[in-house]
């Protein structure tokens, strides 16, 4: 009941492109479609012919054919649809010639696979695969095009304030070059004079006004002098930043920038990354895709999850992972190609198909084990939330209210509320959380750090002038959870050449890659 190949190949049986999903040598597939033209003659109109031990089902599309190779007894029906579904996709990426398909060969493979899981067709469909596929986002477009603004006005800005540094580093220099040729204690005195500063000397009392950032002499021996060394009780002159600069540094942090401040180079060495403790680390990570209708309903509902290992050292490479995970509807595994896939479907256990070769080692992860999880409702979502805006007067009443799942508890929760254009922050009646208005993209952060048994279900209430109820669609949801939908997780490790089982970690984590409410 699968699919053996998809194949694109010429009226006289020249391969153009050809996935597999079973095991099967080069020759055997290029036997297998040089065999087909034969095999067709003329005049018939038939969609599937058989023989021996495999059933052809093509379909003519223009010069070539679109085939697929399948055991006799998979379902015709089925077969039927996943060929009108490739033939749908063949030409959202490619012109229907020889020279066409070639140079798109890859994208036409990426959508086969799609389409086609373990030989058995996908329950999706042509858009979905695109989706996919293409992986854009818009928001991701957005916040790159807001970012580059962000940082061109920055460029701007320092490339202004250059200009003023270069302006006093030569008014300093013109003084210093007097100071050089003229010496006594009358002449600074006359020049001091004449910058404007009253006082006679650096321990006076005295106020000064001077857009000079420091002032430092030192004489010809390197020494400092003994009124730099010792300088009065008074103000005197101050070394560090300038006002100007703090207040533009405090404009924008209250616009909401992440502003680095210096650190020392012994604080840069601590917050260095550490290098992974144990020999190898297991990370399980699932990523939701969803989309729910703001009046109830789910749009889609997808979850992709990877196992990915990390071997330090190479002798630890040698290695199975044995797995377990929960028996949950429309879970679906695909393995990497160099995985033994015979024993990870008999016995869960993920071995490299040569057990002389080790996984790979490095400071890198290799994903190893893939699945998805399609056809939930809406009562497996972790997270749902509810907006309810109201116009009432010159006000807009907008009550949100979220309720969580008890399968989870989730950390770091931001709900993001697009805004309409205000000349001031919303006004925030009441909380469950704590909350953030940022005026430059115009929306409304709600953050909740843990949402746990404590907490299941909150509600927010704030009050924006009026305006149109769509305009708090979409709602943008962000958390992680330390459990999975699959709960898959590594049971034990199995070494292949003597010695004891290496230590090993394993993080888990469930991410929202994208959950809106629209």
């Amino acid at each position: 009941m699968v699919v053996l190949a998809a194949s694109i190949i010429s009226k006289s049986g020249k391969a153009l492109v050809s996935r597999q999903y079973v095991d099967m040598s080069r020759i055997r597939i290029e036997g297998l479609l040089a065999a087909f033209p034969k095999l067709v003659g003329t005049g018939k109109q038939h969609t599937y012919l058989e023989t021996e031990s495999v059933r052809y089902v093509y379909q003519p599309i223009e010069g070539l054919y679109l085939l697929l190779i399948t055991n006799k007894q998979s379902n015709i029906l089925e077969d039927l649809d996943t060929l009108r579904l490739l033939s749908k996709l063949v030409p959202e990426y490619s012109a229907l010639d020889e020279d066409s398909i070639c140079k798109t060969a890859f994208e036409l493979i990426f959508a086969f696979d799609e389409a086609i899981s373990l030989g058995n067709k996908e329950n999706v469909t042509v858009q979905q695969v695109k989706q996919y596929c293409e992986m854009e986002s818009h928001e991701e477009k957005a916040h790159k095009l807001m970012m580059q603004s962000k940082i061109n006005d920055t460029k701007d800005i320092m490339k202004k304030r250059a200009n003023e540094l270069d302006k006093i580093r030569m008014e300093k220099g013109k003084l210093d070059k007097g100071y050089s040729s003229i010496s006594g204690p009358r002449v600074i005195e006359k020049t001091f004079s004449d910058m404007s500063i009253t006082g006679t000397g650096f321990g006076s009392g005295s106020s000064v006004s001077t857009d000079m950032d420091s002032f430092v002499s030192k004489p010809k021996g390197g020494r400092p002098s003994a009124a730099a060394a010792a300088p009065g009780k008074g103000l005197g002159m101050k070394l560090g930043k300038s006002q100007k600069t703090n207040q533009f540094i405090e404009s924008l942090k209250a616009e909401g920038e992440v502003i680095l401040e210096d650190a020392q180079p012994s604080s840069v060495l601590r917050s260095s990354p550490l290098l992974p403790s144990d020999p190898i680390t297991v990370t399980i990570e699932e990523k939701l895709n969803v989309t729910v209708k703001r009046d109830g309903g789910v749009n889609n509902f997808d979850v992709q999850g990877t196992l990915a290992l990390q071997v330090i050292n190479d002798a630890d490479g040698f290695i199975q992972l044995q797995i377990e995970n929960q028996d949950v509807s429309g879970l679906s595994f695909k393995t990497h190609p160099n995985i033994n896939k015979e024993l990870f479907n008999s016995q869960q256990i993920v071995g490299a198909k040569d057990p002389n070769r080790p996984f790979p080692s490095g400071q890198n992860e290799t994903p190893l084990v893939k699945w998805r999880i399609q056809g939930m409702n809406e009562s497996s979502l972790p997270l749902s939330v509810n907006c309810w805006p109201s116009v009432s007067g010159n006000e807009t009443y907008v009550n949100i209210e979220y309720e969580a799942s008890e399968m989870f508890d989730l950390n770091n929760v931001v709900i993001t509320i697009p805004l309409p254009a205000l000349r001031e922050a919303p006004t925030v009646k009441q909380i469950d959380g704590e909350w953030k208005y940022d005026p430059r993209n115009s929306v409304l952060e709600w953050s909740i750090l843990l949402i746990d048994q404590s907490n299941r279900s909150g509600s927010m209430e704030f009050i924006v002038p009026p305006a149109d109820p769509s305009t708090f669609f979409p709602i943008s949801i962000g958390f992680a959870a330390s459990n999975t939908f699959s709960d898959l997780k590594v049971t034990g490790i199995n070494p292949l050449k003597e010695g004891n089982p290496p230590k090993y970690a394993q993080r888990v984590r469930l991410v929202a890659s994208n959950y809106q409410i629209v």
